[in-house]
């Protein structure tokens, strides 16, 4: 298997074909900032939002491909509420990107605006324009980045020791480093905490973590080469890839080869024993009507130079009729190993659907389909396979709703099941809420939540009402909370009663520099626990 797959490496790096793909989008992009996060928010501030509105789609930049992140839920004249998408996690002060309709010529083909939930930027381009020349201000070095400094606070009335976190992150972007066709890409943490100093001297990547950290080589307009860590958004269910990466395109189609190593699963260091290496094909299609991204994977990923898991992976994207959006990814394992008895397998391990449909400008609905088994690396987890292999399928089911009944009005529900056949009960949650934006009294802007939820061993209920207020506008932001939690736990007389109060500041300064203070109290009973988070960030 690893012999074809450097042969097959050694014919694509041969390939030198070059054909430039590109086309205007018929958008323009605003830029705003995470000012804070709740349980089931996400605000993020504009220098204005008069181009926005509630149903829209936000996203964020990641290893060079723009992903949906955020729905806009309700918005003042500089602040959004939003609803988080697919998971994806981000931190106060991530830049968020917002596409804005601009009017083009007559002559050229219309685009809609961007508003899909899982459509990635490069399949709202469609293949058949005429490519733009590379002007030498392209080539041009940039650099941006971030350094910032958070501490998270542990206050409690148990006999409990009183913790502090220290995180660190650093976040650096070079593009054609002096002006050649190199560049640079990273993301990088460091965390602690202080009474835990002994486990970092042990091991540095207890605290230490590289998240991306790697070269981008520009052969042509239509070949790319990376060396590090990065991951590949083309094959993003592998996570970070330790090595090389190679990408050709011809017309509409993408031929790709990875090779190198995965992190280490305990401490996500560097481990090389962990070989993998693969190859994708990808295509894409547009016209007026339809945006479509498939992608085709094979990989092989390895332990001490015996297999652990061999599988394919397929993911689709799509838009259609401008108001339908779909997204599929598949895994499906081709190899097993049982009481050493090796054998070729095609079993579906894992199935991710989710369907958005735009009724009208002002309702949305989504559903969502996720099918999980565990993964199974036969020789990094052979100690306990008998028992993997035990588990059986676990099911979820998400479906949504957004509507704008009246302006500065948004209401959605969001309805969640989950099963796996053995468990007593399924997992079954309603999360809905109310956002009321520019209230007369004191240009408040107010969050309503009710959160519902069942699982097979508690019941319980979240009520939650949050009120926020641009201070000064552009410069000052501040919004305060409050939660009400009640847990009836079965097989077991107790329940869990709790009130919890928000208070969150954020501060833009000069020479863009960001300063966010969070705090947080909750009280039961008997109990009480304090939690600050305070953030510093300078951007460059």
């Amino acid at each position: 298997m690893i012999k074809k797959l450097k042969y097959i490496v050694l014919v694509i790096l041969s390939i030198t074909v070059q054909q430039v793909i590109c086309q205007e989008s018929g958008t323009d992009k605003l830029t705003g900032r995470v000012s804070y996060k709740s349980g089931q928010n996400v605000y993020v501030r504009f220098e204005s939002t008069t181009n926005l509105q509630s149903g829209d789609t936000l996203y964020s930049q990641s290893d060079g491909i723009t992903i949906p992140v955020l729905i806009i839920q309700s918005l003042s004249s500089i602040s959004c509420v939003c609803l988080p998408l697919n998971n994806f996690d981000l931190s106060v002060d991530d830049e968020i990107i917002a596409d804005i309709k601009i009017a083009i010529p007559e002559s050229e083909v219309e685009i809609p605006p961007e508003e899909a939930v899982i459509i990635p930027a490069a399949i709202a381009e469609p293949n058949d324009s005429i490519p733009e020349e590379k002007t030498d201000e392209s080539m041009k070095q940039k650099i941006s980045g971030r350094v910032a400094v958070s501490s998270y606070s542990d206050i409690s009335s148990t006999d409990t020791e009183n913790g502090q976190r220290m995180r660190y992150l650093l976040s650096l972007d070079i593009d054609n480093i002096s002006e050649s066709k190199f560049s640079f890409e990273s993301y990088i943490s460091f965390s602690h905490r202080n009474n835990e100093w002994d486990e970092i001297k042990a091991n540095i990547y207890n605290g230490l973590k590289i998240y991306n950290l790697a070269v981008h080589y520009n052969i042509s307009e239509d070949m790319n080469l990376w060396f590090g860590r990065k991951i590949n958004p083309r094959v993003s269910s592998l996570g970070a890839i330790d090595g090389v990466q190679f990408e050709k395109k011809f017309n509409a189609f993408t031929l790709g080869v990875i090779a190198g190593s995965r992190p280490d699963w305990a401490d996500y260091s560097y481990n090389f024993d962990l070989f993998q290496a693969g190859i994708y094909a990808g295509h894409e299609y547009a016209n007026e009507k339809i945006n479509m991204q498939n992608t085709l994977a094979l990989v092989d990923q390895e332990n001490n130079w015996k297999t652990d898991r061999r599988f394919l992976y397929l993911q689709h994207t799509s838009r259609i009729m401008k108001k339908v959006y779909l997204f599929g990814s598949g895994e499906f394992d081709l190899y097993e190993k049982i009481n050493e008895k090796k054998q070729t397998t095609f079993k579906l391990t894992n199935l991710y659907l989710q369907l958005r449909y735009r009724v009208l400008r002002n309702l949305s609905v989504s559903f969502s389909y996720n099918a999980r088994n565990n993964i199974i690396l036969y020789e990094t987890y052979q100690s306990f396979i008998d028992q993997l292999l035990e588990r059986e399928t676990l099911q979820g089911f998400i479906l949504s709703a957004n509507l704008n009944p009246v302006k500065n009005i948004n209401v959605g529900v969001k309805a969640g099941y989950r099963n796996r056949p053995g468990d007593l009960k399924a997992s079954k949650n309603i999360y809905s809420y109310v956002n009321f934006t520019r209230l007369p009294v004191w240009n408040l802007s107010a969050n309503l939540t009710a959160i519902f939820l069942e699982t097979s061993y508690l019941k319980g209920r979240v009520f939650g009402v949050r009120f926020s207020r641009d201070l000064l506008p552009g410069k000052l932001y501040a919004s305060a909370g409050y939660r009400n939690v009640h847990y009836d736990y079965f097989n077991q007389e107790y329940s869990l009663a709790q009130d919890l109060i928000e208070l969150n500041l954020n501060l833009h300064m000069k020479w863009k520099m960001y300063a966010s203070l969070n705090y947080e109290s909750t009280f039961d009973k008997e109990l009480s626990f304090h939690r600050i988070y305070i953030n510093l960030t300078k951007r460059f």
